[in-house]
């Protein structure tokens, strides 16, 4: 099969021809039809990720058809249109058992630890744990980008920040988990005050519905002129960004970190004072467990959610090999800023 592969970190990757993955027990080996460019793929190829082994294939987003599976698997068959999350849980331990994939201390991940999406065929452990079904109407370079950035947007807003209808939330951090984000609170009945620094973004974020605002000292100020928020996310993950989160929210407020915090940001000094004082809640937020696709596919599916303008590029297979250096520029501002490769 035709694969993009690197062999050395931050080496130009190439289009060769690999050998297809073999049929894991219990797994499945999907056709792939359409395949994310994630900045996760650009730290993996910058060798950031200690789980990565070279040679390597890329890619953690994707959807396609299966053209393979173990006949023990149950509710998938050859030529069934599937996708995935970014995490292959194992399906075994407690928390998988209580529908907490995207928890699993035995999780893989493909473009990482696992050979990814970047190939004509991606094999897929514990299929009856990791496998989703795709609606017919649902086309692929869609569904492609669900299992990591829009993915993780609907796991942080509905299930980690539970937004309720007239509540207030404070979306920090306007790229494209952030105006996933806001699209998401927006139609789960919420305001939205969306912070940034990039005009782009905070036009972007407007014509989903937000208040924009402008990003400086004041903006906590701000946001308390506004009544305060009930949920605040930090997209971006940052110290400053992570604290300005929290000193956001009204008594009672609940806080979703679901930006990834790297380096000095790592562990930033959280101002716990408050939390205590005005009983906040502190909630992480990783990817999104396979069992709440079903609800994403429902407001998908009945118009509640539109992803049209979630795919901001689309390019061809022969054109990934490019996608990876071309991320050492910033990503651009102000776009939902998913890539996606039709195969």
């Amino acid at each position: 099969m035709r694969a993009v592969t690197f062999t050395e970190f931050s080496s130009p990757p190439t289009i060769e021809d690999v050998p297809p993955p073999l049929l894991p027990a219990g797994g499945a080996v999907v056709r792939v039809a359409a395949t994310g460019v994630c900045r996760s793929d650009w730290h993996a190829w910058s060798g950031h990720d200690d789980s990565v082994s070279l040679p390597h294939i890329p890619g953690h987003e994707f959807a396609g058809v299966i053209e393979e599976i173990d006949p023990a698997v149950p509710g998938f068959k050859k030529g069934d249109r599937v996708t995935a999350p970014f995490i292959f849980a194992c399906g075994d331990c407690a928390h998988c058992r209580a529908g907490h994939t995207q928890v699993c201390p035995n999780q893989q991940q493909p473009g990482f630890d696992l050979k990814g999406s970047w190939a004509e065929y991606i094999a897929v452990t514990n299929a009856a744990t990791n496998l989703v079904h795709l609606p017919d109407e649902l086309d692929f370079d869609i569904a492609a980008g669900l299992g990591c950035r829009f993915g993780t947007a609907y796991h942080a807003v509905t299930v980690q920040g539970r937004v309720q209808p007239g509540e207030t939330v404070a979306v920090i951090g306007c790229g494209g988990v952030g105006l996933s984000c806001v699209m998401i609170a927006r139609a789960a009945g919420a305001r939205v005050i969306a912070v940034d620094r990039a005009q782009s973004a905070l036009d972007a974020a407007e014509k989903l519905g937000a208040t924009p605002l402008y990003s400086d000292e004041t903006t906590v100020a701000r946001i308390h002129e506004l009544g305060g928020a009930h949920v605040s996310i930090d997209a971006l993950g940052a110290r400053i960004t992570a604290t300005m989160a929290i000193e956001s929210l009204r008594p009672k407020g609940r806080h979703v970190q679901v930006g990834l915090l790297l380096g000095e940001d790592a562990n930033p000094p959280l101002p716990y004072g408050r939390a205590i004082a005005l009983e906040l809640e502190l909630l992480g937020s990783h990817g999104l467990a396979t069992s709440e696709y079903a609800a994403l596919l429902s407001d998908v599916a009945s118009g509640h959610l539109d992803l049209a303008g979630t795919v901001g590029t689309r390019i061809g297979f022969d054109d990934l090999p490019a996608a990876l250096p071309a991320m050492n520029e910033p990503p651009r501002a102000g776009s939902f800023g998913i890539t996606v490769a039709v195969l």
